[in-house]
């Protein structure tokens, strides 16, 4: 378990805030009525993977501090995030005769997480959010922040909405059954917290990297508690990504391309961020010449990548870009680093640099 006995404080105001604990499934009771929420109903959302490993637990938890659950199960995977499973969840959740105070659980990964946190934020115009990451993803990305959505054939993530959760809690334990993939999927986004906030957290990735791919506990809890708390800091500072949020999405712009070129599921979300921070650092360097390239993409060659991104057309890529969430009107934004540890958003690039940084991802620049 990561030793840390006081929570990450999400703070977007004087009055709103929430708490990220990383505490176990069988004390989210405690935690929703310390968070103020209202015994009764509830609605769990997990996947046909995590569910068998996770959801009894956290039922018989619930039902013991008198709460009613229901569960509710999606297809693992990318494609669930669509509107034919919101449309599910939307059914379910009214028959059964909700309320404005019933939570909804999300028990699961980014997918789940996006899903049940889309659910909640439209059914009766907003309902209460538990978000209970098991992915090393979600866990330190995107269970913090409020971000919710499902994907469209144009485009990642585009359909959505701002909704904060009432409360964070990421049992570390979960992370024990996490498939491999899944893990260094996660790794790349905790890494990129490093680059875009904290150059001591880079150097401590760096020095750790062997034991942080074998998910040695000493090494891997102290680096998903800061790569958590970066996340919560940026989210406090910038609630609805109008300013200093946006460099959350370094390497996205190029990571979103890759995955709607591929097609959702051949890469993992992590696996195309990944790549996707290496075409972003070359980009960082065109502008930055002092920028150890070098050094910061052999940290990112350690993290693996399934899937071959020499196989997608570079055309296919610089179009895919252009649907992005990020285009500001005509315009491609990036987010780049000034130096490790200090990022920022501009559409100050030039077309030949973007497409010489896919060609540097890809391998074929030096």
């Amino acid at each position: 378990m990561i030793e840390v006995s006081t929570p990450i404080t999400v703070t977007l105001g004087p009055h709103r805030q929430y708490p990220i604990h990383f505490r176990p499934l069988g004390e989210v009771p405690s935690l929703m009525a310390a968070a103020g929420l209202r015994r009764g109903r509830c609605l769990i959302v997990t996947d046909d993977h995590v569910g068998p490993l996770y959801a009894d637990r956290l039922e018989q938890a619930l039902l013991g501090a008198g709460w009613s659950p229901r569960r509710y199960t999606v297809p693992a995977g990318e494609s669930t995030k669509s509107l034919p499973h919101l449309q599910k969840i939307y059914d379910v959740a009214l028959s059964w005769g909700i309320d404005r105070r019933t939570p909804v659980l999300a028990l699961g990964g980014g997918v789940v997480g996006d899903l049940a946190g889309f659910a909640a934020a439209t059914l009766l115009r907003g309902l209460p959010l538990v978000q209970l990451p098991t992915s090393l993803i979600a866990q330190v990305d995107s269970a913090i922040g409020g971000k919710t959505g499902i994907n469209h054939v144009v485009g990642k993530n585009l359909i959505g909405a701002f909704h904060q959760p009432a409360l964070v809690c990421a049992d570390p334990e979960t992370l024990a059954t996490l498939p491999p993939r899944e893990w260094t999927s996660g790794l790349a986004e905790a890494v990129k917290h490093a680059f875009i906030a904290d150059a001591d957290l880079l150097a401590y990735v760096e020095q750790h990297m062997p034991a942080i791919l074998e998910r040695d506990p000493s090494v891997t809890h102290p680096l998903i508690y800061r790569a958590a708390a970066i996340k919560a800091a940026v989210v406090g500072e910038d609630e609805r990504e109008a300013g200093r949020r946006a460099i959350l999405n370094f390497g996205h712009t190029f990571g979103h391309a890759i995955e709607r070129v591929a097609g959702y599921g051949v890469f993992t979300h992590g696996e195309a961020v990944a790549l996707g921070m290496r075409a972003a650092l070359y980009l960082s360097r065109c502008l930055h010449p002092d920028l150890p390239l070098e050094r910061a993409d052999r940290l990112l060659r350690q993290i693996p990548v399934q899937g071959r991104l020499a196989d997608l057309p570079i055309p296919s890529l610089m179009q895919a870009m252009h649907a992005d969430k990020k285009v500001d009107g005509r315009t491609l934004r990036f987010v780049v680093l000034r130096r490790p540890g200090e990022a920022y958003v501009t559409a100050d690039v030039h077309r030949d640099d973007v497409e010489a940084a896919w060609l540097f991802a890809r391998g074929e620049l030096d």
